[in-house]
């Protein structure tokens, strides 16, 4: 007798999918779909968690979304990517100011650090007696972090279906050299970003920003230049009109700006090719 094939989980409404849709663009001006999913509804609802309740992330579910992660596509069979996984405390606070020393970061019950490695080809490389040449290219390491982000972004998407929240940690390349010293990387491998994970507490405010229309971002055949100011400035007001519902006067536009105006806003990663070169990723 074989085992019960279990139901399929319920279909989205249009009444959900038009919900999530006019959140997730900050308009009621959206275009519903037929083809949804519950995947596609999660993924439409994510929202970046800073608060975490005492609920610990049991090691079943790590293992669930970190084999989530595995199944990602990879460049040529390569899997140019790890994962450290950092719970304790200790190490979490060691960790904190070198990654951008923000409050939710030692909250959090688990933190992932996505690295690039490229370290086991040259294992297989030395223990075969021939060079590893081609990692010291910009394309070995491109591969690295393409490969590392696609296994995470897998892992975020598995981590919300369970119901846990996840948020991306940019600063974990802040200071490279002494966050791989902390993580005990070998040589040839470097923290591409974090993530922290746990169960989203009751008392996160934290709500679904808003995304551009796709008119800013899906081109057909050719990019559309002319109406990118345009959609720029919509997707600023949408944005700042976000922000003023927490009572926050912010300026999109004034932000995007003046972060790239200069290096002072990147606390460190504007060195970061000398850093990965240090780390033996020379990008050349």
């Amino acid at each position: 007798m074989t085992d019960a094939i279990p139901p399929a989980p319920p279909q989205p409404t249009r009444d959900e999918l038009v919900a999530a849709l006019r959140t997730r663009y900050g308009t009621d001006d959206v275009t519903p779909f037929d083809a949804v999913t519950p995947t596609i509804l999660h993924q439409l609802r994510h929202r970046s968690v800073r608060r975490f309740s005492d609920r610990p992330v049991t090691e079943d579910e790590l293992r669930a979304i970190l084999t989530a992660a595995q199944a990602a596509s990879t460049s040529s069979n390569q899997t140019s990517w790890s994962v450290i996984v950092v719970r304790d405390q200790a190490h979490k606070e060691e960790l904190k100011p070198l990654i951008g020393d923000q409050t939710f970061i030692d909250k959090a019950p688990v933190l992932l650090f996505w690295v690039v490695d490229l370290h086991r080809f040259h294992l297989l490389a030395d223990r075969a007696g021939v060079p590893a040449a081609a990692t010291e290219l910009l394309e070995a390491t491109l591969v690295g972090f393409v490969d590392a982000a696609l296994a995470a972004q897998n892992a975020a998407v598995a981590a919300e279906s369970l119901g846990l929240g996840i948020t991306y940690i940019g600063g974990a390349r802040n200071h490279p050299e002494e966050t791989a010293a902390s993580l005990g990387l070998p040589p040839n491998a470097a923290v591409a970003f974090g993530m922290t994970l746990g169960w989203p507490s009751p008392t996160d405010r934290a709500r679904i920003r808003p995304r551009p229309a796709p008119a800013m971002v899906v081109h057909h055949e050719r990019y559309d230049d002319a109406r990118m100011l345009p959609e720029l400035d919509a997707f600023a007001t949408r944005t700042n009109a976000f922000f003023a519902a927490y009572g926050r006067d912010f300026d999109w536009v004034a932000y995007i700006t003046d972060h790239f105006r200069d290096y002072h806003d990147l606390h460190g990663r504007e060195r970061l090719r000398e850093a990965l070169t240090a780390l033996g990723l020379p990008s050349r």
